[in-house]
């Protein structure tokens, strides 16, 4: 009989796959022993994979060259990096080996453009893509990337106001782009996106406030849906209806040659996860070539923005089982060592799903669980996988400490769960490591933060520690 939690796994998904092996009864995520991390480093621990997001930065720009070649597109394309999936500066230093440019979102993100001019890592011809609503600091910061020469910079005109803000703090002619409000799909609780300009209104805006303006250049067109880039009638809709208005755009402003579809790819959240990039790609770049032909004007210059595609699918956490609690004739809970609240935030803010899998003792019976986190919160659970409405792992046995992990949750879950901050019934961040590999394929492994200390929590809340 098939009780033992390798032969569920291998009955309900395709296993092994690219970065999922097993050796002996051990989980392997990227050739990498979890199980050896686990004893040298101890849970709960964090980790960022670091190679994983140049491969994925070199894989998109493959999938694009190829499908500008099938079409004979005559165009450039930029892959851009969205900070706000993560800020870190080891994310920066990894994803800025690969030529890429960069997408800013607030004024402090602009303090981080600087810093890594200042280090060499990008340089005066990266463009920065400046997107979001810009109050008074943004502004100033991006008046003073520049007017101190880094004239691919280019400010991205969120509202009508913005125009004028920008024009009092930059000296000279300098880039913009207009991003359109796209409409939400018709599921969502409002039916415009409160980001950029309505399609009807973009190009009378350009002819009265920018066409005969000598200080400005219109380079580019933003275009972003909230749901990502998605094989349904929706998206294709708004992109048809986009392309429409960088033609009538361009037959108005001959200078603009850059179309800006922003993020969206998806990343693998399942071990059922299928998604054809390639098809998508060549799909968007052959509507955009056969609707520029039609109407006789240049294939725009493409622009992407990916976040989470970038940085996503580095990152992990590893828990262990702690205690099992069964609190009535179907309900066990396995209580881990950390918070999904503190550590995992999208979890239990958006009920998003990251791919879990037992960490060891695959040889193991199995059993149907909830996992519960630490905090006295009646939220911090996670009880389902997608595909399998519930949760199987191997059977707890108090002595067999049994260890979980979550995987491909490299983007936002630091931010928004607040790193070097406090967390709800103040459970500590977890230790956080750095895994890379050398020219050779070596591996190698640093401690980026050590777990959070009480002396560290009660100095944020104003307590004397000495």
């Amino acid at each position: 009989m098939n009780t033992k939690y390798s032969d569920l796994i291998n009955q309900t998904y395709y296993f092994p796959q690219e970065e999922f092996t097993l050796n002996k009864d051990n989980l392997l995520f990227h050739n990498i022993d979890l199980m050896k991390l686990v004893e040298q480093y101890g849970t709960p621990l964090k980790f960022t994979y670091l190679p994983q997001i140049s491969n994925n930065i070199n894989k998109a720009k493959n999938w694009f060259r190829k499908s500008m070649e099938k079409n004979k597109y005559e165009a450039k394309y930029y892959y851009c990096y969205c900070t706000k999936s993560s800020h870190f500066e080891y994310i920066m230093n990894e994803a800025f080996k690969n030529n890429i440019h960069i997408e800013t979102s607030s004024a402090f993100d602009i303090n981080i453009v600087e810093n890594l001019l200042q280090n060499g890592k990008i340089n005066k011809s990266t463009y920065v893509i400046c997107n979001g609503f810009k109050r008074d600091q943004y502004i100033e910061n991006i008046a003073r990337l520049i007017n101190n020469g880094h004239k691919n910079t280019i400010p991205i005109i969120d509202n009508y106001e913005e125009l004028d803000l920008l024009q009092a703090e930059i000296k000279g002619k300098f880039k913009i782009g207009i991003r359109i409000a796209a409409e939400e799909e018709p599921k969502f609780e409002f039916y415009t996106s409160r980001l950029g300009i309505g399609y009807k209104n973009i190009v009378n805006f350009y002819k009265k406030q920018i066409q005969d303006n000598p200080k400005l250049e219109l380079k580019m067109l933003h275009f972003f849906i909230n749901t990502g880039i998605n094989d349904n009638a929706y998206y294709w809709n708004e992109l048809v209806k986009c392309i429409k208005v960088y033609i009538a755009l361009k037959k108005e402003c001959p200078g603009l040659d850059g179309l800006n579809i922003g993020g969206g790819f998806p990343i693998k959240n399942s071990l059922t996860f299928e998604y054809d990039y390639q098809y998508m790609i060549d799909e968007i770049i052959n509507q955009i070539k056969i609707a520029c032909d039609e109407a006789e004007v240049d294939v725009p210059n493409i622009f992407t923005e990916f976040g989470s595609f970038t940085v996503g699918e580095s990152g992990g956490a590893i828990y262990q089982v702690l205690y099992q609690k069964q609190q009535n004739d179907r309900e066990k809970w396995n209580m881990i060592d950390s918070s999904f609240i503190t550590t995992l935030p999208d979890t239990w803010a958006i009920n998003k799903r990251f791919i879990m899998l037992a960490v060891n003792r695959w040889n193991d019976t199995y059993e149907r669980v909830l996992l519960g986190g630490l905090t006295c919160d009646s939220d911090d659970y996670y009880n389902s996988e997608q595909n399998m409405n519930a949760i199987y792992l191997p059977k707890y046995n108090k002595e067999k400490p049994l260890y979980i992990g979550f995987f491909n949750t490299g983007a936002y879950q630091e931010t928004i769960g607040g790193y070097g901050g406090l967390h709800h019934c103040l459970i500590p961040q977890p230790k956080h490591i750095l895994i890379d590999r050398d020219e050779n394929g070596i591996l190698g492994t640093e401690v980026f933060s050590e777990q959070q200390t009480s002396d560290e929590v009660l100095k944020i809340l104003g307590y004397n520690t000495k």
